[in-house]
C-alpha cells in the first residue's frame, strides 16, 4: 500500500497558495485494510475514507468508464491493481494531475508542472469530454488563477457543447460551479471562457443575450463583467455578486418583459439559494429606483423601504444598496464616483426604524387608524432625516 497527496492541494502548494484541505490517493489497498487502520468509509459511488485523526479524504485509486450522459454517467472501478498513473489519467487538467510522494518528490506523468509555470489550463486526455462539468471547472479555474485555456482544450470544449454534452448539466452542479466562480478573484474570466466555448448560451442564455445589446456605453454583457470584477475587488459577498449577474434582467426580458420574472426563472432553473434569489429579484425591480434616490421625495422613499421589506430585512436592504453602488462604480474609470444615494437611503431607514410602532399601536385609538398613524410617523421621520418635503 502506498499513499500519495494529489490534486488541488499539490497544485496550490506549488503555486505558493494557502491550502485548506488535502486529498490523498491510496494505491494497492483494499477497503478492509483502511478500515482496520481506523479510516471511516464515506464514499457512496466509490471507496473514499476519512482519516481517523485529520479527517482528510483518502480515496482508493480508481478508473472510470463512461456509461451515460452527464457527470453521473460513469462506472467506477477501484482495486489494488489500479496504478497511480491510471488514477491521475482520469483527472480533468494536467495541473490537477500531479501527485506527491511521502518523501516530497512529485509524480507528474502529464507535465502539469510545466503548465503551471506557463499558466495554461490543459486537459489530461480525451476522457475530459465525458464529463460536461469540466467545462464549468475550466472556466472557474480561469477566474481563479487567470490562466489561459490551451487551444486544444478550448477546441474540445467547443466540440462538447456542439455535441450536446452541456445540455446534460444538472442544476445543482451548475450552481455549485457558478457560485464558486463568482467568488473567485476575477469572475469575469469565467464568463469569458464560457462564452468562448459556447457554453454560456446553454447554461445562462439570458446572460449571453446581453452581449448583443449595445448602447452608448457598450453592450450590457461586458458591463456585467466589469461590475463583477469590481465586486470581487472590494470583497462583496455571493448574494451581491449573483444579483449583479442578474441585474440587467429587464434588458434580457426584452421590450415589455418582466425583469423580476426573468431573474426568478433563472434562479429557479439553476437552484440558486433563497438569499441569492431574493436579492436578485429585488435588484431586478428596484435597482433603478435606488440609483435615483436623490430625486425621490419622502413618500417615494417610504414606498421603497416598504416594498423591499427593509425594516424586517435591513441587512438585505444594505446588500441592495451595495448592488446599486457597484453597478455605478464598477464601470471603467468610475471606481471613485461618489454614491450619496446609499447614505440618504440608510439615513431614511435608520430614522424610520426609530419610530416606535408598538407604542403607536398601543395607544387607545381606533385600531383601523393604526397603520396610517405608523405610516405618518415614518414619513415624518424620513422627511426630517433626508431634508426633503413629503409629497
Amino acid at each position: 500500500m502506498e499513499i500519495f497527496q494529489v490534486g488541488g492541494s499539490v497544485r496550490d502548494e506549488l503555486l505558493g497558495r494557502t491550502v485548506q484541505d488535502r486529498d490523498w490517493v491510496v494505491v494497492g489497498a483494499q477497503p478492509a485494510q483502511l478500515e482496520a487502520l481506523g479510516f471511516r468509509p464515506v464514499g457512496k459511488d466509490f471507496p473514499v475514507f476519512l482519516h481517523p485523526d485529520t479527517h482528510e479524504e483518502y480515496a482508493l485509486a480508481r478508473t472510470e468508464r463512461k456509461s451515460g450522459h452527464g457527470y453521473r454517467g460513469f462506472v467506477v472501478h477501484a482495486s489494488p491493481e489500479v496504478t497511480l498513473d491510471q488514477d491521475l489519467a482520469r483527472r480533468d487538467l494536467t495541473i490537477n494531475a500531479i501527485a506527491r510522494r511521502a518523501d516530497g518528490t512529485l509524480v507528474d506523468p502529464f507535465d502539469g508542472l510545466h503548465d503551471l509555470r506557463l499558466g495554461v489550463l490543459r486537459h489530461v486526455g480525451p476522457a475530459f469530454a465525458e464529463d460536461p462539468v469540466r467545462i464549468l471547472r475550466v472556466a472557474r479555474f480561469a477566474a481563479r488563477f487567470g490562466f489561459v485555456v490551451a487551444p486544444q482544450t478550448m477546441a474540445l470544449m467547443k466540440a462538447m457543447v456542439a455535441d450536446g454534452e452541456a445540455d446534460h448539466l444538472v442544476p445543482e452542479r451548475v450552481w455549485q460551479e457558478l457560485s464558486r466562480g463568482l467568488m473567485e478573484a476575477r469572475p469575469a474570466r469565467m464568463f469569458e471562457v464560457l462564452r468562448a466555448c459556447g457554453a454560456l448560451s446553454r447554461v445562462l442564455p439570458e446572460v449571453e443575450h446581453l452581449f448583443a445589446l449595445a448602447d452608448a456605453d457598450g453592450d450590457a454583457g461586458h458591463h456585467i463583467l466589469h461590475v463583477l470584477d469590481h465586486a470581487a475587488a472590494i470583497g462583496q459577498p455571493l448574494e451581491v455578486r449573483y444579483a449583479l449577474l442578474m441585474h440587467q434582467s429587464e434588458r434580457a426580458a426584452g421590450p415589455g418583459g418582466d425583469a423580476v420574472a426573468v431573474a426568478r426563472a433563472v434562479s429557479e432553473r439553476i437552484r440558486a439559494p433563497n438569499d441569492c434569489r431574493d436579492l436578485a429579484a429585488l435588484a431586478a425591480r428596484w435597482l433603478g429606483t435606488v440609483q435615483r434616490a436623490l430625486a425621490l421625495d419622502a413618500a417615494a422613499v417610504l414606498a421603497l423601504l416598504t416594498a423591499t421589506d427593509a425594516w424586517r430585512r435591513p441587512e438585505r436592504f444594505a446588500q441592495l444598496l451595495a448592488v446599486a453602488r457597484v453597478d455605478v462604480q464598477g464601470r471603467p474609470g468610475a471606481a471613485d464616483v461618489p454614491f450619496p444615494q446609499a447614505a440618504r437611503l440608510q439615513a431614511a431607514l435608520a430614522a424610520s426604524l426609530a419610530v416606535d410602532a408598538a407604542a403607536i399601536a398601543a395607544a387607545r385609538d381606533d385600531p383601523r387608524a393604526i397603520p396610517e398613524r405608523i405610516r405618518a410617523a415614518r414619513l415624518s421621520a424620513i422627511t426630517h432625516a433626508t431634508h426633503v418635503n413629503p409629497s
